[in-house]
């Protein structure tokens, strides 16, 4: 027995055909659990089949609500935005995410694992720093057991960031790094995630984890390597960042995307990206790349065609915290 209150433990999971969610449900299958998901499209084909019981969200209609929760023990809450697009608002995440973890308590959750992000602030300028902020408060005033996880970059076969910069270092000779380009990057592997998500699930304790992996780079040195092992040379032009911010949107704007936003760019030159401490991963980014550096980055992947034209709506952004400059810079760690 996994959980203590049923032989065979259910599990709520938003987002279980998500990136981050659908590795944990792999994992979490695997272990025995029963396992339900709220999502926005509860009508998309999935992997999972009769496996994962499927529900709408129903942010409007706690009653339903409710009876998509009721009769779990555990919730894991993976909803989110990464950033505003037509009716999905910071404001409105923070506030179905309030009703979600309210119903949750009525209907009898009794532990949330919740993901939020790596330095979240109250006192923030952002809203994405402050909304999640004001969600690891409102988890913790739950009164409910309870696991944070603060990742940064998740890698991996479907991830965005890391698979969308081999696409440009495939598709153009020149690079432009933002700054001085020795802001730090401590990815984390999306099956590490995933495990840290699955044994959260099976704590007992109160706890907020940095979901940080076993490498940090600085932004260039993480170009650099990722151009080494595609054995595509290229050449980093360091620029202001607003420049910088400028050339991806217009690269945006023909590819129908979001390449980076304004509060991501301020987040990665505040050095957000690299907490200090422990490492929670184990997979180092390095090897990983070694091992897929023949499908890394041939084709590029749209945030706005994966979360918004085909209705899912988890995202991970990043905002400021201080400047930093290469006086602090970090150093690659192996």
């Amino acid at each position: 027995m996994r959980i203590e209150d049923s032989p065979v433990a259910t599990v709520v999971i938003t987002g279980a055909f998500s990136y981050t969610g659908k590795y944990a449900t792999r994992l979490l299958l695997k272990r025995g659990y029963k396992i339900r998901t709220l999502t926005f499209h509860p009508e998309r084909e999935n992997e999972f089949g009769g496996k994962v019981e499927v529900f709408p969200y129903n942010f409007q209609d706690p009653g339903k609500l409710d009876r998509s929760l009721r009769g779990a023990s555990r919730l894991i809450n993976t909803y989110w935005v990464r950033f505003p697009h037509g009716d999905s608002t910071f404001d409105r995440a923070v506030r179905n995410t309030i009703t979600l973890i309210d119903t949750a308590k009525k209907a009898g959750i009794r532990r949330i694992v919740h993901v939020s992000i790596a330095n979240p602030s109250l006192g923030s300028p952002l809203a994405y720093y402050r909304g999640k902020a004001q969600l690891e408060q409102a988890v913790i005033n739950s009164g409910l057991s309870y696991s944070i996880l603060r990742p940064t970059v998740i890698f991996g076969q479907e991830d965005i960031l890391i698979n969308n910069i081999a696409w440009f270092v495939r598709h153009f000779p020149l690079f432009g790094i933002p700054g001085y380009g020795c802001c730090g990057v401590r990815p984390i592997f999306v099956e590490d995630m995933a495990r840290l998500i699955a044994d959260a699930v099976e704590k007992q304790t109160n706890e907020v984890i940095d979901a940080i992996g076993p490498e940090t780079f600085t932004f260039e040195e993480l170009v650099r390597l990722i151009s080494t092992k595609l054995v595509k040379p290229i050449h980093i032009v360091h620029m202001p960042a607003l420049l910088a911010y400028l050339s991806t949107r217009l690269v945006g704007l023909f590819m129908k995307d979001i390449v980076l936003t304004w509060e991501e760019y301020k987040g990665l030159m505040s050095n957000l990206l690299a907490p200090q401490g422990h490492s929670t991963g184990e997979t180092r980014l390095a090897q990983w790349l070694s091992q897929n550096s023949k499908h890394i980055g041939r084709h590029y992947a749209s945030e706005v065609e994966r979360h918004f034209r085909q209705g899912r709506r988890i995202g991970v952004a990043h905002v400021p915290q201080k400047a930093q400059t290469c006086a602090d810079k970090p150093t690659a760690t192996s």
